[in-house]
């Protein structure tokens, strides 16, 4: 690396990768290695090509292929918009296929332009391939809708096989992408169903605040299957925070403790969905916070299940959620390249060092969450597989990271 802003531009894509590992249609990070000269990331292997490739080999290609492809391209972008990340260089090369199988899935890689935005965050910096490039991205001021945009210029690829701006230069791209005209009857338009059409038209709107969003886009008539009522997934976040209100009070300090030992550049996107959702910046998240944090996002919940929810999160009781309780419950546990934070975690409830945790020490380390009997009891139950009264290492990580980990299992010594 021979300047710092080449070295922070990788850090910032490794922190994006980290928050949105888990996605099954996103490339997976394996690894993170560092030298005096290089940093080394280790990525997951895709062997299947770029999408374009296959369709080329395939030779029969149908309107609901492209509306296949589309709508798994959209569900990555609605992750990284909920995740508080914009793409920025969306294009065909950034989607490959991870293996030859016939249905291998799409994995979006290539996150080094990438960016982390709040909402009504407005960016100027000029990046992104000419031909997919927005408008407003010429102009100095966007947002996520530039991602749509891109988007839309995909589909429209998808559908005619050419870019609506097809231009020999790229001062001529820029050009003809400013003037905004976008040919809809040149063939085979004209054979395309409405539903198409309409679609790519809105996403290709030259005023963003037309475009619908990614979410919106993944309820659109053309990608509809069958009859099915579209039902978008909860914003991720939400999922994550549902889990943890869910989980034992034995897991939850569990989690407490791994995630103030993550490293920063595995966190940095939770941290900044934690300052996008606390508004007056006191490091705590109100119910009411919370809500229009949701409410910003498209979405909302019952007003009684944001009181469940705040409450479950809320470890220590002061009605709020801090950061390190935020941190917990959001923890993506595929993050984790080894067994030292769960050592250092069971450790922290293990103080007699006898490789198990027992009554007496869960008591003592949850007795400030309010811990019953009748609550050790229901921990013993779900994490004590063998019965003898007490958790060992192997129960422990099993209990946080659930059946069949490799993690756990003959690695734990005093």
């Amino acid at each position: 690396m021979k300047h710092p802003s080449d070295v922070e531009d990788v850090k910032r894509e490794i922190q994006i990768l980290h928050t949105l590992a888990g996605h099954p249609n996103v490339v997976t990070l394996k690894a993170v290695y560092e030298d005096s000269e290089n940093i080394h990331l280790v990525m997951e292997l895709c062997t299947g090509g770029e999408l374009f490739e296959r369709i080329c080999d395939r030779g029969a290609y149908t309107e609901q292929d492209a509306a296949d492809a589309i709508r798994t391209m959209l569900q990555v972008v609605a992750h990284c918009h909920d995740m508080g990340i914009i793409h920025r260089d969306l294009k065909p090369e950034n989607f490959l296929l991870a293996d030859p199988s016939d249905y291998a899935p799409l994995k979006a890689i290539d996150f080094g332009l990438s960016a982390f935005f709040k909402e009504g965050q407005v960016m100027d910096e000029v990046v992104g391939t000419p031909y997919y490039v927005a408008p407003e991205v010429l102009n100095k001021h966007y947002s996520k809708e530039a991602d749509v945009w891109s988007m839309g210029v995909i589909l429209y690829i998808l559908l005619i096989g050419v870019p609506p701006f097809y231009k020999d230069t790229d001062e001529e791209i820029f050009e003809a992408i400013q003037d905004g005209y976008v040919d809809f009857e040149c063939d085979p338009w004209p054979d395309i169903s409405d539903a198409a059409l309409d679609m790519c038209q809105r996403m290709l709107a030259m005023d963003p605040s037309q475009r619908p969003t990614a979410d919106e886009l993944l309820c659109h008539p053309f990608l509809a299957e069958g009859d099915a009522v579209c039902c978008r997934p909860l914003n991720p976040v939400v999922g994550r925070l549902r889990g943890f209100a869910a989980m034992n009070k034995l897991k939850k300090e569990a989690l407490k403790i791994i995630a103030s030992q993550m490293p920063k550049a595995e966190i940095e996107g939770l941290r900044q969905i934690f300052l996008s959702l606390d508004e007056d910046g006191n490091g705590k998240i109100t119910v009411d916070e919370l809500r229009e944090g949701l409410r910003q996002k498209g979405g909302m919940l019952p007003e009684a299940d944001l009181y469940r929810l705040i409450d479950g999160i809320d470890l220590d009781g002061n009605g709020a959620v801090d950061y390190e309780e935020f941190l917990a419950a959001t923890l993506n546990l595929n993050n984790l390249q080894s067994d030292d934070s769960l050592v250092r975690a069971f450790r922290h409830f293990d103080t007699d060092d006898s490789g198990s945790i027992t009554r007496d020490e869960m008591f003592e380390a949850l007795k400030g969450y309010g811990i019953t009997d009748r609550g050790i009891n229901q921990i013993l139950c779900e994490a004590d597989k063998d019965g003898n009264g007490a958790i060992d290492f192997e129960e422990f990580c099993e209990m946080i990271l659930g059946a069949g980990n490799a993690f756990g299992r003959g690695r734990y010594s005093r």
